[in-house]
């Protein structure tokens, strides 16, 4: 077992290995402040019959970690949430391009949240743990790479902040790099300037830096021998045949002006070679599906680099002709339609019916009130500007009694009322005094 200790952003960042998870490839242990991060790496011996790299990166924080028991009808955790995925993600892009390319072999990483301490936020700390882990580990990986996550209070810039700092940020970044680059950034911004960006990416620059030596220290005595691999090539005749047949016919197929028109070509050129090339190499069909493909990417790649030109004919600063119409009434209240050559986004937006009188509404499907129904009459008087819009109707007793919702109107947070609101039976009515106040069932 090894164990690294650092002060960073303030804090104190300590990182282990060897006491945790011993039969994963490599693991790694981090702690920032009272957050505590586990990251294992297994790998497979076997080569994948996949055509891309079967990567798997899962990062979850289970209740336990901040002392809590989930609570409801359900008492276990189920598929990760929203943020959980998000978190993972951040991890799949900054470690998942420096694998070496034809690498098939299964690969899982597995991010763990042991302890949040309600402050630091782990994300960041997770990929600095996989890339510790896969260092360590015998798969092999053009690492290292930390991430850290940057903020910004009253000009200040902030490594690391806190949750409590984050709410009078005017920036997040979150950014994962090695030690000569940046590998991804992902965040937000209050309209800041180019060169405030770069200055926040500065600072995140260094202070990767330091995490990165910190891990290498780790890593120093506990490096495993990289396991062997060959990367899988279709055979040099297939090849070559291949580019003899399809190169000259590629190109012209790109440069069609037309979408439909370039998948169609590409597809019946796919199709024809194989075709043709069918006796002569009746056992490597998908062989010759990925040779093409990989000419295609080169070609495309060769012509933007060296002409300065994308597949239909455009320059690399020239935007397409766009095209817009608005004003398209059906259900909605407005439809508009944007595109640009072969993309077009729909914009719908609908407006329900304004309560004007808190006894009535355009639809009586609909009512509202701002802190009962006597509130309603008070902020919707006949004769004023409507402050409040009409919510839709529902039985709470029905839907196990979420009668009574929050919901945002003009900047003050008001009651929904229930479906008992427009019906005057005593039992009804009872129900819902007894359930939601005095007031809740005329």
């Amino acid at each position: 077992m090894k164990h690294v200790e650092r002060n960073f952003a303030g804090r104190t960042l300590k990182l282990e290995a060897g006491r945790l998870a011993k039969q994963a490839a490599g693991s790694c242990l981090v702690q920032f402040g009272e957050t505590v991060v586990l990251a294992a790496v297994t790998v497979s011996d076997n080569v994948s019959t996949l055509p891309f790299f079967p990567l798997t990166v899962e990062y979850r924080e289970k209740s336990y970690a901040a002392g809590k028991i989930p609570g409801g009808f359900l008492k276990r955790e189920g598929r990760p949430s929203d943020e959980e995925i998000l978190a993972a993600r951040v991890t799949d892009r900054s470690v998942r391009p420096l694998f070496p390319e034809g690498f098939k072999n299964e690969v899982q990483v597995f991010i763990y949240v042991l302890s949040a301490d309600q402050e630091n936020d782990a994300d960041v700390l997770g990929v600095t743990a996989a890339s510790a882990a896969l260092q360590m580990s015998k798969v092999p990986w053009n690492g290292p790479i930390a991430a850290v996550r940057v903020g910004r209070v009253e000009g200040a810039w902030i490594l690391n902040p806190t949750f409590q700092q984050l709410e009078f940020s005017d920036v997040d970044l979150t950014v994962s790099g090695s030690r000569d680059s940046i590998v991804m950034v992902e965040g937000g911004a209050l309209e800041l300037s180019e060169a405030e960006i770069v200055k926040g990416l500065e600072v995140a620059h260094k202070g990767i830096r330091e995490l990165i030596d910190a891990a290498d220290e780790l890593v120093a005595d506990m490096r495993q021998p990289k396991m062997e691999w060959t990367k899988i090539e279709p055979p040099a005749e297939l090849v070559a045949r291949v580019k003899q047949l399809a190169e000259p016919r590629i190109s012209e197929a790109l440069n069609l002006p037309e979408k439909s028109e370039r998948a169609q070509a590409l597809g019946a050129l796919k199709a024809t070679i194989q075709e043709q090339l069918a006796a002569e190499f009746p056992d490597n069909g998908k062989d010759v599906a990925a040779v093409i493909e990989d000419i295609e990417y080169r070609t495309m790649r060769e012509q933007v680099l060296s002409r300065g030109e994308r597949v239909d004919g455009r320059a690399l600063d020239t935007a397409g002709l766009g095209h817009a119409r608005h004003g398209e009434r059906r259900a909605a209240h407005r439809l508009d339609r944007r595109g640009a050559g072969d993309h077009e986004v729909v914009h719908a937006a609908l407006q329900l019916p304004v309560v004007l009188d808190g006894r009535s509404a355009a639809d009586p499907r609909h009512v509202a009130a701002r802190g009962g129904a006597r509130g309603a009459r008070r902020a919707c008087a006949p004769g004023t500007a409507a402050a409040v819009r009409a919510v839709p109707l529902h039985h709470p007793h029905r839907l196990g009694h979420p009668g009574v919702e929050r919901v945002l109107v003009d900047g003050h947070r008001v009651r929904r009322l229930a479906g008992a609101v427009r019906r005057r039976r005593a039992g009804e009515g009872r129900l819902c005094r007894d359930c939601h106040g005095p007031d809740q069932g005329r």
